[in-house]
């Protein structure tokens, strides 16, 4: 009787051990299916960059230093690696294209484009994409993270090495921050 007592319990236990640990790697799954959505828009973003640029020229060729600045930002965009890396070079990159987009102010011709309107519409479509992106991983990572840190799916996270997620904030400072533009002669 008793050895079916300690079957029955180890049998419980080993149920609930294969339920947490495909729970984690469901969770898992989940928070690298949301980090793809956003690898996703920030690649149609950084696609869409140049073209920008160029219009942008076209009107405001002196403006050299914001172009650069622009270009530089996009390739440590495209170059970073990882969720804390990425976050920072996209919060550079929204801060160079809040300059851009202060340089085309300046220029009522560039802004009345046709051409440059439809970037710019485009542009606001894949911000949009990337802050909805970015709620569904950051909402996958804290369940993500919530099974590796509760009790006792914790005790299967740790012995099969599960490690948090990072979660994806894009330069709330430099959204905060105004930009500086200075404006050279034509």
């Amino acid at each position: 009787m008793t050895s079916y007592i300690i079957l029955g319990i180890v049998a419980v236990v080993a149920l609930y051990a294969i339920t947490a640990y495909n729970g984690l790697i469901r969770n898992k799954n989940l928070t690298a299916e949301g980090w793809s959505g956003i690898d996703v828009q920030l690649r149609r973003r950084a696609d869409l960059i140049p073209n920008l640029v160029e219009t942008v020229k076209g009107y405001a060729t002196h403006e050299k230093g914001v172009f650069e600045a622009v270009t530089q930002a996009r390739a440590a965009s495209l170059g970073a690696k990882g969720v804390g890396a990425k976050s920072a070079a996209e919060g550079g990159l929204q801060a160079a294209l809040a300059n851009l987009f202060a340089v085309a102010e300046a220029y009522p011709t560039l802004k009345a484009d046709a051409n440059f309107r439809d970037l710019q519409s485009q542009l606001s479509g894949i911000e949009d994409d990337i802050q909805a992106s970015r709620r569904y991983y950051n909402g996958a990572a804290r369940n993500f993270n919530t099974q590796i840190e509760s009790f006792p799916s914790n005790l299967i996270a740790n012995a099969f090495h599960f490690q948090k997620a990072e979660y994806f904030e894009i330069g709330d400072e430099a959204a905060r921050t105004a930009p500086k533009v200075s404006f050279g002669t034509p």
